[in-house]
């Protein structure tokens, strides 16, 4: 046989192994990693989205809280709460680690910025 053949089937027989190699490594090593990883990153979420709950609940009786806690009414959603002082009216957003406020929050906070809020009384009959 010509020594040239033999060093081309050599080589192919090489490549072969290795990608047969790299995808029976992935299939057994990396992708049962991968969805490890991604049920970890999701429990990470939760607790991380309880933390966040529990917080909002305890929240304004923290010492830091610069208000007092008896005029504060907990609404939940879409913004935590109001915080009702003798001058003033406050919409309240407790955020925790590297929570941001949503879309919805961010619209809510423009109209109370641009001072688009109003009184409604409604009197059902």
């Amino acid at each position: 046989m010509d020594p040239l053949m033999v060093l081309w089937v050599f080589l192919f027989g090489v490549v072969f192994g290795i990608i047969a190699g790299l995808i029976l490594v992935y299939r057994g090593i990396v992708s049962p990693l991968r969805k490890r990883f991604e049920t970890l990153r999701q429990q990470k979420q939760s607790l991380s989205t309880v933390y966040g709950r529990i917080t909002e609940q305890f929240a304004p009786f923290m010492e830091s809280y610069p208000f007092s806690p008896q005029n504060f009414r907990f609404i939940g959603s879409p913004v935590d709460g109001i915080q009702f002082e003798d001058d003033r009216i406050v919409f309240v957003e407790f955020k925790t680690n590297k929570s941001r406020l949503t879309s919805l929050q961010q619209r809510i906070k423009r109209l109370i910025k641009d001072k688009r809020v109003e009184w409604f009384e409604f009197h059902p009959k």
